[in-house]
Order: C-alpha cells, then sequence, then structure tokens
C-alpha cells in the first residue's frame, strides 16, 4: 500500500496524460475487437496494442526500453478500459462516436508524450514531432491491422497531420517561452480539436486516384 502512495505521489504531468492516453486508445481499440466479436482476451489483447503499439516503435526507434516494460502500470490500466467496456458496453455499443472520441483524444495525449519523450534524449525538435507523429497513430495502425480494417490513418480525414501540426503548435510554445504544462495541454487540444475539425467538415488531402490493373500499367485519370 505504501508503494501505491509513493508511486502516485511522485507521478508527474506528463505520465498521468500517459495513463489518460493509455486508457482512452484501450477503449478504442477494445470497442472495436467489440465490434468484431472478439472474446475478452482478444480483446485486451486489441487495447493493450493500441495503447502501447506506437510508444513501444517510438522508444524502439530512439534506442531506449519499451515504456511499458519498465512500468508494468500501463497494462494495468488496459485492464481497467477491458473492465470499463465490460461494465458500460450497452452504453458504449449505442454510442456511435464512442471510437472517435476516444481515439481522437488518445491521439492528442500521445503525440504530446511522444515530444516530450524525444526531447528528454535530447533529439531535435524535428525528430520530436516524428516521434509525437508515430506515438499517436502507429497504435491505431496496429489496431486496425489486428481486425482486419484498412488502417483509419490511411482512409480518413486529417489524422497523422494532425499530430503533425500539433508539434508544430508545441514548437512555436516552446519560442515564445510559454510553460510547459500550458505547452503540452494547448499541443493536446490542437491534436484534438483539429481531429474533430477535420472529421466534422470532411477535411483530408487529396487522394490519389487511378485504376489498378493486372498488367504492368497503371491507368490513371490523367491517362483519360
Amino acid at each position: 500500500m505504501n508503494f501505491l502512495i509513493d508511486y502516485f505521489l511522485n507521478i508527474k504531468f506528463i505520465t498521468i496524460i500517459d495513463f489518460i492516453g493509455t486508457f482512452a486508445f484501450a477503449i478504442s481499440g477494445i470497442r472495436l475487437a467489440s465490434a468484431k466479436r472478439f472474446d475478452w482476451f482478444g480483446a485486451y489483447v486489441v487495447g493493450v496494442v493500441t495503447a502501447v503499439g506506437g510508444g513501444t516503435l517510438r522508444d524502439l526507434m530512439l534506442g531506449v526500453t519499451p515504456f511499458w516494460m519498465l512500468d508494468g502500470f500501463y497494462l494495468v490500466v488496459s485492464a481497467f478500459a477491458l473492465l470499463f467496456a465490460l461494465i458500460f458496453r450497452k452504453y458504449l455499443c449505442h454510442m456511435n462516436n464512442t471510437i472517435f472520441w476516444f481515439d481522437a483524444i488518445g491521439l492528442g495525449l500521445f503525440t504530446v508524450v511522444g515530444i516530450e519523450k524525444s526531447l528528454s534524449l535530447d533529439f531535435p525538435m524535428w525528430v520530436a514531432i516524428i516521434m509525437g507523429t508515430l506515438t499517436g497513430a502507429a497504435g491505431g495502425i496496429l489496431r486496425d491491422t489486428l481486425i482486419n480494417e484498412v488502417p483509419l490513418v490511411f482512409r480518413s480525414d486529417l489524422y497523422a497531420i494532425a499530430c503533425v501540426l500539433g508539434g508544430v503548435v508545441y514548437y512555436i510554445c516552446l519560442k515564445i517561452g510559454v510553460g510547459p504544462i500550458p505547452t503540452q495541454l494547448i499541443c493536446a487540444a490542437t491534436v484534438i480539436v483539429l481531429r474533430v475539425l477535420a472529421a466534422r467538415y470532411h477535411i483530408a488531402l487529396p487522394t490519389l486516384k487511378g485504376e489498378y490493373t493486372t498488367g504492368a500499367e497503371v491507368k490513371t485519370d490523367e491517362d483519360e
């Protein structure tokens, strides 16, 4: 009990953001797994992969031990997310926007976590923005791959680009002297708001239009 008290008393704000993002992303993964009628264990695995997948890839690329191997509480948070989904499953199943909101929240918070982790290891800002984007978007890619769906980042309105723009806002806040916690909140809010606006007004990058053929040639709109 004393260990838990000391743990929570010494927790940092960025860690709180990390835990909330973990919970949000785990919920989004579990909700999608339930729609595919996975069992409890399968849903938990999808939730964990969604929650820690992006951060794991980030840490491996940064040359450090993946964060969840140093603190098992992330797996506990994912278990709480499964429990939450089981208790409130009737409400979650009838809320069509559940996945979107949890995914958007996780996206914004994990972008901040990825940037902070990279900067704490003395990487330049451009690397931090890339790692923030990877932390936010890669978990969703792994989630969608596991449930046999085209990843949301490749078929949706602004997704990874929202992370990049959030990273730019983070950099601007640093340059003008905004404090650490406000900077983190502004960055996360920017990503979430951009994601919501993009979904609401269907803001997306132009698509590459073409017709796949079995031969060597690809017919494009310009050829017509």
